[in-house]
């Protein structure tokens, strides 16, 4: 039983095939839209490269997505995908859950209409829809997992109407990411989840954290949009508002500018002069460079701000899970945002977080009051499980495993359906 992940960027398209666990392909291509675009895939573990050619829209990409996945032997036709789970970033204030793709995920108006750079999810969602209309797809939304925050945690001081009227509150982003690692975490600590507290680090270009409680997310970092909460590599994350008028008045920006200002040459870039990639910001700050440092050190700050709040809000944290790109990878930061967690117990154990890149491990010392965790996120794998979850609570029926039917796995076999 395969099914397909598939992301949609404003110029680009991920996908992942799964069989079960096991990923059999993915691919990237890049450059939708321009005069030449850029596809690589992996194959096992062949990685290709593929000549560069014109992808004028989505749709076409797709297209190009199945013919390539044909050729690898992935699949005979189309139809040999049982499901597509769509990672789609905003799902508005209707959606707590993953949803079978119907009318009205695809045409919802107040998602598209809160996160406007993120309409290309959607428009994925229609290429796959016309390509494989007999296919079950399911959307899964960024924002879900933390529809379960409680009002006081997401409705903003403003005059309520902008609520009511607009829908303007904290939604949250990285929800798949969070509540994958938050589940896999408990299951290390061979504890149900409902049965722990933890906060996870969802730490990359952009980063967001989350208040995890018995299982259930009560809060997190991100708002209405990804520039609220912690400072990122490109992204102020939280200031004074105020700040934002004054300077479209000194500097004469518009809107657009400062928005361009706030989101794509702040945080760390902005702090450092370096570079939004932390990699190279700890490098110079190795070297000396104190605005590098000042970067590292507001950054980690931020971060340090937020554990110790969502510790109180959880009753207690007992675990603090690091994932994404920076968390998974870069003990260096790792320390640095623990060595100033003393005052809650957090003890890091050196010669752990040092080794340990990657790959799900403890790290904290012993005798630490609460307990820090590596976790490598696999969001795409998330979607699948989602995805499958979603199908079988609609009654969709499975198709019969391979070795039930005598077919072997390349090329898959198409799957029959309920209609």
């Amino acid at each position: 039983m395969l099914i397909l992940v598939v992301n949609c960027g404003s110029s680009s398209l991920k996908y992942t095939v799964f069989e079960g666990e096991r990923e059999l392909t993915s691919g990237l291509i890049e450059k939708i839209g321009e005069k030449i675009s850029a596809f690589s895939c992996k194959v096992g573990s062949e990685k290709k490269t593929l000549p560069d050619q014109p992808v004028a829209d989505h749709e076409q990409a797709i297209a190009l997505m199945m013919d390539q996945m044909i050729k690898d032997g992935i699949i005979r036709q189309p139809a040999d995908i049982f499901a597509v789970g769509h990672r789609v970033v905003h799902g508005g204030p209707n959606y707590t859950d993953a949803a079978l793709v119907d009318e009205a995920v695809r045409n919802n108006a107040i998602a598209k209409e809160l996160a406007p750079l993120h309409y290309p999810n959607y428009i994925g969602i229609e290429a796959c829809v016309k390509m494989m209309p007999q296919t079950p797809q399911v959307a899964v939304f960024d924002t879900a997992f933390h529809q379960t925050m409680p009002p006081k945690a997401y409705v903003y001081a403003l005059p309520y109407r902008f609520y009511t009227d607009y829908k303007i509150r904290k939604y949250g982003f990285h929800g798949t990411s969070h509540k994958y690692v938050s589940r896999r975490a408990a299951e290390l600590m061979k504890k149900s989840a409902k049965s722990v507290n933890v906060i996870t680090l969802h730490l990359g270009n952009g980063s967001s954290l989350a208040a995890v409680q018995g299982g259930r997310c009560v809060d997190t970092s991100m708002g209405l949009t990804p520039l609220a909460g912690v400072v990122m590599g490109s992204r102020t994350g939280d200031m004074d508002p105020a700040i934002v008028p004054f300077i479209m008045e000194l500097e004469h920006l518009t809107p657009a500018q400062m928005d361009k200002l706030m989101n794509k040459e702040s945080g760390v870039l902005g702090l450092s002069g370096v570079s939004n990639d932390l990699r190279e910001v700890i490098a110079q700050a190795e070297t000396g460079n104190e605005r590098a440092r000042l970067a590292l050190d507001v950054f980690a700050y931020s971060i340090q701000k937020y554990i110790g709040a969502y510790h109180v809000v959880v009753g207690g944290a007992q675990a603090l899970v690091f994932t994404a790109g920076i968390g998974e990878k870069s003990p260096y930061l790792r320390e640095l945002i623990c060595r100033g967690l003393k005052g809650i117990g957090v003890k890091l154990d050196p010669v752990k977080n040092k080794k340990n890149i990657s790959r799900e491990a403890a790290i904290h010392a012993r005798g630490s009051k609460i307990q820090v965790w590596v976790v490598p996120t696999r969001e795409e794998y998330m979607i699948a499980a989602e995805s499958l979850r979603v199908i079988q609570a609609a009654g969709i029926e499975l198709p019969l495993e391979p070795e039930k039917t005598g077919i072997t796995r390349k090329p898959a076999a198409a799957a029959k359906r309920k209609k």
